[in-house]
């Protein structure tokens, strides 16, 4: 592995920072927020139409810019530390690889360029609170028993005339309320012989309700997704694996959201330094105190074997042969990088001291990052423990 960035790399990172540190400061960041889609529009659209940021990761012959995993995460901790809220996640992270991945010829010209110009925002629906298991981060259900085990609940698809026919509810979907372009897990065959396959619903379907949840994490909007025997698009085609396409989805987009984190953690800590040097107590600035040195430089060890973790998850996506080496680090860099956000997010509250409690300071908004990222994607101990039963760590030799 060559640690070292590239010209281009580094090119977007510096980009990206620079133009959120102009577009996506505390106050734009608020109004985002409190707007209906939950982000601003035209940022999007400055994202997509000066960076590609939409099409980083998607092949040039789709209407992606070409690059690999690696830049796209570079890019996810460039937006974390801004925790700018934008559909990339959703469109770019999690339901554009499945699009590419699974999706006929005719499926993928006609939504991946739309996709990779930010024309089209995108969101994955998964039912039930089972977001991490569908990817494969704190558990493997080879049946896709999360999508709803072919019982009442979970969303349902009967083959009709015309096509197909979804019904049932999703009640965490990230932009679901607002994306252009659903991409739904449901269960289909009854229940001996069900099992998972996803469709393309669009935004203007019959049948298909939307409604924004108030979430923990204003930034990471959410929607709830009601289906009432709404048309629906199969993604591929029914011999489709759609499980093992999930679970490779997870280990990417674990990287990505890794190096998000771990971008929010470096912010709030410089925040916080910047801040406690400032600060005086007793005639003397905050952080010239020895117990607020060694917290602070706890956390920033902390963060920074993160980001190793994180910078490591994102070339081993990237590399062709990862997954024939069956290497999966992501899942692992995402705990290192929630845990180490909570530390940095809650020295921060701790050492601005009474401001730092306020709604109108930003780090309680670093701290709901770290919160709501583990209530979806977690919790730490779960992706840790999973990986360790992946990785075989506490079978005995021989068995």
């Amino acid at each position: 592995m060559d640690a070292r960035f590239t010209d281009e790399q580094d090119e977007i990172r510096r980009t990206l920072r620079e133009l959120l540190g102009k577009r996506c400061g505390p106050e734009e960041l608020r109004a985002a927020v409190d707007t209906l889609a939950g982000h601003d529009p035209a940022l999007w659209a400055t994202l997509a139409e000066q960076l590609g940021l939409p099409g980083l990761a998607l092949p040039e012959t789709h209407g992606g810019v070409g690059c690999t995993v690696t830049e796209l995460a570079l890019a996810c901790e460039e937006t974390g530390r801004a925790l700018a809220p934008t559909p990339l996640l959703a469109t770019a992270v999690l339901t554009a690889p499945l699009l590419l991945a699974l999706g006929t010829g005719a499926q993928r010209a006609e939504l991946l360029p739309a996709l990779a110009s930010g024309g089209l925002t995108a969101a994955l629906a998964v039912p039930g609170p089972a977001l991490a298991t569908a990817l494969a981060l704190t558990g493997h259900d080879g049946r896709g028993e999360w999508a709803g085990g072919g019982r009442a609940g979970g969303v349902q698809a009967r083959r009709t005339e015309g096509g197909w026919q979804l019904y049932g509810q999703v009640d965490q979907v990230l932009d679901g309320h607002s994306a252009r372009l659903l991409v739904i897990a449901a269960h289909t065959g009854g229940f001996a012989r069900s099992r998972v396959l996803l469709f393309l619903v669009r935004a203007d379907a019959a049948g298909l309700t939307r409604v924004r949840q108030t979430a923990l994490d204003a930034t990471r909007p959410q929607g709830r997704v009601q289906l009432r025997n709404t048309p629906a698009e199969l993604l591929g085609s029914e011999a489709a694996d759609v499980l093992p396409a999930l679970a490779r989805l997870g280990d990417t987009a674990a990287a990505c959201l890794a190096a998000e984190a771990v971008g929010a953690a470096a912010r709030v800590l410089e925040r916080t330094v910047e801040y406690v040097g400032q600060r005086e107590q007793f005639g003397r600035p905050v952080g010239s105190f020895q117990a607020v040195k060694h917290r602070l430089a706890d956390a920033y060890v902390q963060v920074q074997a993160a980001r190793s973790a994180a910078y490591y998850a994102a070339w081993a996506a990237a590399e062709a042969t990862a997954p024939a080496r069956g290497e999966t680090a992501g899942g692992l860099a995402l705990a290192q990088a929630l845990e180490a956000l909570r530390r940095a997010a809650a020295e921060g509250i701790q050492l601005h001291g009474g401001i730092g409690f306020t709604w109108e300071h930003e780090a309680h908004l670093y701290f709901k990052r770290a919160a709501g990222d583990e209530l979806l994607f977690g919790p730490v101990h779960r992706l840790r423990a999973h990986a360790a039963d992946a990785a075989h760590v506490f079978e005995e030799a021989g068995t």
